[in-house]
């Protein structure tokens, strides 16, 4: 290799590493993203392996540091190949991810009717949607919504040998639900231990098969569930729900610090409903309030990953049997939600890149 391949090879790295990617809001060199930078007589070949799925947005990243680097003067072609790969990422008091599920991430909030399960299942539809294999788990058993948002309300597991179980799918996404298994009007008087079983049960039994993420949708609240979801299973990273009003923050901040306390990464905070727009006059208004979410990311160090309208399509597809992500993916709100769904992943890779925290002693205390 000659002195001025060494030379230009360095300084094409030194141009492209030190592009800040816009969903992991770090350069690509310090997120180990720059695999490989050829040069030979004036032409190019690099490599850059991102740890999210990206869709659409390998190309656009692509484009975009094929523009940078032809301000060398000496550059004659370039060829940027962007790939991902998606990595098991540490989980809380070292416990053993579970099999052929590389990452498993939870959609939580405090309270109920906020629109978690909503935003659970157009998350789950939007890393499917950049390429990822992807599980949806249903952990509401009290009140389990995803056979209905997912279009699967008259479909049933199968167990082709009494002790595992097949879960429906729709849209590319493994959907396991207790809801698939009791009539829907059958109402859930369960105590907490018998819940807690339930869950682990269906997140053991089910044949999910390779996994780069199962996305499951939380119960509202505090409790047993989570406290069982800490305690026994692995959890890569937790998504917080939550909208601007400030009873719902009050309570978000309470699930928020929970994940914090049990050593689960909180990802960062999804603001929904953050504002309406008059489908007759095109009028904008904070119903809820506006920045709450924002604040409450701050104000715990974690990203805002994404302000959400609130839009009668969205109830209407959810509702329907085909949520926002499948039915108008190209639409300002769909592309929102995989925007969200970027986001989400970036954030695991770099809560990856930190130094794993020791699991602390649970402590009761008035919050």
């Amino acid at each position: 290799m000659s002195s001025n391949t060494t030379v230009h090879e360095s300084e094409l790295r030194q141009l492209l590493g030190a592009y800040q990617d816009p969903y992991l809001g770090l350069t690509l060199e310090r997120a180990g993203s720059l695999k490989t930078v050829q040069v030979a007589n004036g032409d190019a070949v690099v490599g850059v392996e991102l740890g999210f799925p990206a869709g659409r947005y390998a190309f656009e990243l692509a484009a975009e540091l094929e523009r940078r680097a032809r301000s060398l003067s000496w550059l004659k072609q370039i060829k940027v190949n962007v790939s991902s790969r998606i990595a098991s990422h540490s989980v809380q008091n070292n416990l053993k991810p579970i099999q052929g599920i590389r990452n498993i991430i939870v959609v939580a909030s405090g309270k109920g009717g906020v629109g978690k399960s909503t935003t659970a299942a157009n998350l789950a539809l939007g890393l499917a949607h950049d390429g990822a294999a992807v599980g949806l788990l249903d952990a509401d058993i009290y009140g389990p919504s995803q056979p209905q948002m997912m279009g699967l309300a008259d479909e049933k597991p199968t167990s082709p040998d009494q002790k595992t179980m097949i879960a429906p799918e729709a849209y590319g996404l493994k959907v396991m639900s207790i809801g698939f298994l009791v009539d829907v009007e059958q109402p859930m008087v369960w105590r907490g231990p018998m819940v807690t079983q339930a869950l682990v049960q269906l997140l053991e039994t089910t044949r999910w098969g390779e996994l780069d993420y199962l996305v499951v949708d939380m119960p509202p609240g505090t409790g047993d569930t989570q406290l069982t979801l800490s305690q026994r299973v692995p959890v890569s990273g937790a998504v917080i729900v939550t909208t601007p009003q400030d009873i719902a923050l009050l309570d978000a901040r309470k699930g928020l610090r929970m994940f914090q306390k049990v050593a689960v990464p909180v990802l960062g905070v999804v603001e929904n409903m953050s504002t309406h727009v008059c489908s007759n006059c095109g009028f904008e208004e904070h119903i809820f309030g506006a920045g709450g979410g924002r604040r409450m990311a701050e104000q715990y160090g974690v990203e805002l990953l994404a302000e959400l309208p609130l839009d009668i399509r969205i109830r209407e597809q959810a509702d329907g049997g085909k949520p926002t992500v499948v039915a108008e993916p190209e639409s300002k709100i769909g592309r929102a939600y995989i925007d969200l769904a970027r986001r989400t992943a970036a954030r695991l890779v770099v809560a990856g890149l930190q130094p794993a925290a020791a699991f602390p002693n649970i402590s009761t205390e008035d919050t």
